[in-house]
C-alpha cells in the first residue's frame, strides 16, 4: 500500500532480492523496482512535478573504478563496455517502446529513502518517458514516471490503470514522522507504520500539510480506510 513506512531489510524481503541498486529492471517479472530519493546532498536529482503526481528520475552513474575515480564527470552509459544494455538502457529502451505505441506503460514499484533508516513506499507508476540532456557537463538520462490508481496488482493489463494519486511531498513526511514521534497516534505502535491521509485525499483533504496527515499502524489504518473521523 502508498504511503507505507518500511525498513530496507523489509523492502528486501517483499522483493526477494537484495536491492543493492537503485534501478531494477524487471525485477518482479511484470514489473521493475526504483530506489529514490529527494533529499539533499542525494547522489541523483530525482524529483516530483504536477503537484505529486509525476516522478522525474534520474538515471544512475558507471560503477567507480581505478580508471574511473569520479562517475560524476562521465556521461551516463546507456550500454556496458560489452554492448549490453546497463539499467539506463533497459528502461530508457521499454520507454521509448511505449511512445512508440509499441507497447503498454512499464509498471515501476517506487521505493523512496525519507531519511537514514527510513523508507516509504510510494506505490506502482507508469513508466511513461524517457530522454537525455546536459547536466554539468555531461549527459544524463532521464526517466518520467506518473502515478496509478492505488491497490493495483501488478499482473493486470496497464491499459485499466489511471493517474489519480498524489503523493505526499517529502516534507510533510519529515515534519509528520517528527511530529508523532515515529510511532501510531492512536495506540504507540512503531512497526507497520503508515502515512495517512485525515481527510482522505478523495474526499478533498490536502496531501501538501501535515496538519492533515498522521501516522497510524496498518490496524488503524485498515479500520479507518477513507473514514473521516
Amino acid at each position: 500500500m502508498a504511503n507505507e513506512i518500511i525498513s530496507y531489510i523489509e523492502m528486501c524481503r517483499r522483493e526477494g532480492v537484495s536491492l543493492q541498486k537503485g534501478m531494477n529492471f524487471g525485477i518482479g517479472k511484470t514489473y521493475s523496482v526504483i530506489l529514490m530519493s529527494v533529499r539533499p546532498n542525494s547522489p541523483y536529482a530525482d524529483r516530483f512535478e504536477d503537484n505529486g503526481t509525476t516522478i522525474v528520475y534520474e538515471g544512475h552513474d558507471c560503477p567507480k573504478s581505478a580508471a574511473l575515480r569520479d562517475p560524476k564527470i562521465a556521461d551516463q552509459p546507456e550500454f556496458t563496455p560489452k554492448g549490453n544494455p546497463t539499467e539506463n538502457g533497459k528502461f530508457h529502451l521499454v520507454a521509448q517502446e511505449h511512445k512508440k505505441g509499441l507497447c503498454a506503460a512499464a509498471l515501476v514499484r517506487v521505493y523512496e529513502k525519507i531519511r537514514q533508516g527510513i523508507w516509504s513506499y510510494n506505490g506502482v507508476f507508469h513508466l511513461v518517458d524517457s530522454w537525455q540532456e546536459e547536466s554539468d557537463g555531461r549527459t544524463v538520462f532521464k526517466f518520467r514516471l506518473v502515478a496509478v490508481e492505488e491497490e493495483v496488482d501488478e499482473r493486470r493489463s496497464t491499459e485499466s490503470l489511471t493517474a489519480t494519486r498524489r503523493l505526499i511531498p517529502t516534507r510533510v513526511k519529515l515534519e509528520v514522522w517528527e511530529r508523532d514521534g515515529g510511532k501510531c497516534v492512536l495506540c504507540g505502535a512503531t512497526d507497520n507504520l503508515h502515512f495517512d491521509h485525515i481527510i482522505p485525499y478523495s474526499k478533498g483533504g490536502s496531501s501538501n500539510t501535515a496538519a492533515n496527515v498522521q501516522l497510524l499502524c496498518a490496524k488503524h489504518n485498515l479500520e479507518k480506510h477513507d473514514k473521516i473521523e
